[in-house]
């Protein structure tokens, strides 16, 4: 049932004439009061601008449909369809409340001057209860445009994060990820992990980006995949670091960060790098919480994945071999000699510290430490895999 009102029904249909007369400049009044008490009224464009006149009027037309019929239920939602949607984009509910208290208390202040003292009362009272009817309204249709938006850009994300995985990442793949809040021009990184049984995106959405980190996310057969960007991933430890402030969103087991890449269109190539180990990870149960792709690559070459072998071949054995003997003899010696340096130093008649040297460099030429003896596995599988593709392809061997 409508408010109960002390006034008659002739009275009522008296005011509501007498208030039609000056709706236009009611209308204006309020507009007016909204651009000069709030400054983010001026900076929106004349379109914006608009919709919140049309807004404006259609409220206080709605307001006199409702007070002119005692029995009639306040419905003031209804005024929001004249608005777009989108408009709830531009415009946050904290600021839609404010100009629903900035249009009652000009109305409020403009219809004392329009009516007797004595109809004042009921006319501000009804005034207060349907700007509480807005509020509520107001509540409501900022409620559904969220759920709405939050169902769309969630199955909007899912859509980017598989077609970044199965490499499909084209110029509109790029757009809609900026439609979603993507704003990084900076170097990318994917990161799988296992699937936690409370899945919270949203946490981790919130996560990385109170570490200024664009984010992208996903649950994909049991895994979350999550692309990040941001000027701060300046290197593969940096990439690694973030994945660990972000450890706790992921369920047991080990976290593979793929490689940095120029950006998100050849996010491809470190989603793919990333879920080839993290598919082989459990293979290597002493891992790390958090480990890099590459660390990966014996067992991703053991699982028959041609990038991993690839990789070894053309980004270890093949730098070694080009170096000249010194190096790659030095490493095959040293690997042979059970990964000891004076062993290695009397099989090959030269210093210690020769020896020592000449792994420095195979350090730096091949990112991996002879000395590590994880990475020492994966220099020995290198060149045993270099050795193959030599003698397969007809290769001069050094």
């Amino acid at each position: 049932m409508g408010l109960s009102l002390t006034l008659s029904a002739q009275r009522r249909d008296e005011i509501v004439t007498a208030l039609r007369g000056h709706v236009g400049s009611l209308t204006t009044k309020v507009v007016e009061a909204m651009e000069t008490r709030h400054h983010w009224v001026r900076r929106l464009g004349a379109e914006d601008r608009s919709w919140i006149t049309i807004v404006a009027r259609a409220g206080i037309d709605n307001f006199m449909a409702w007070f002119a019929d005692a029995e009639r239920a306040a419905d003031p939602g209804t005024l929001f369809n004249a608005a777009p949607r989108a408009l709830t984009r531009k415009i946050s509910l904290h600021q839609t409340v404010d100009l629903v208290r900035t249009t009652v208390n000009v109305v409020a202040e403009q219809v004392g001057e329009l009516v007797p003292p004595e109809d004042q009362p009921p006319l501000e009272l009804a005034i207060t209860h349907f700007s509480r009817e807005v509020a509520f309204a107001t509540a409501e249709v900022y409620a559904r445009a969220a759920e709405l938006r939050g169902g769309w850009d969630e199955r909007m994300e899912a859509l980017i994060v598989d077609a970044i995985v199965r490499a499909e990442a084209d110029d509109m793949v790029v757009s809609r990820a900026s439609a979603l809040g993507w704003n990084t021009f900076g170097p990318v990184c994917v990161i799988a992990g296992p699937r936690p049984d409370d899945t919270d995106l949203d946490a981790l959405r919130g996560a990385a980006g109170a570490r200024d980190l664009a984010v992208l996310a996903s649950e994909q057969g049991g895994r979350i995949i999550v692309i990040l960007g941001g000027g701060q991933l300046s290197d593969l430890e940096a990439s690694v670091q973030a994945a660990l402030d972000l450890e706790q969103f992921f369920g047991p087991g080990t976290i593979v960060v793929g490689p940095l890449v120029k950006g998100l269109p050849q996010a491809a190539e470190s989603a793919q790098s990333a879920l080839s180990a993290a598919r082989v990870a459990h293979a290597w149960p002493e891992a790390p919480r958090v480990v890099a792709s590459f660390e990966l690559l014996p067992e991703r070459v053991l699982a028959g994945h041609p990038a991993a072998r690839r990789k070894l071949v053309d980004d270890v054995y093949r730098p070694l071999a080009g170096a000249g003997g010194e190096l790659l003899a030095t490493t095959i010696g040293f690997l042979d000699n059970g990964c000891a340096v004076e062993p290695t130093a009397r099989a090959l008649f030269v210093h210690a510290n020769t020896v020592r040297y000449r792994l420095r460099k195979v350090a730096e030429l091949t990112t991996m430490n002879p000395l590590d003896p994880r990475q020492a596995y994966a220099l020995h599988l290198a060149i045993t895999l270099g050795r193959l593709v030599v003698t397969d392809s007809g290769e001069a061997q050094r």
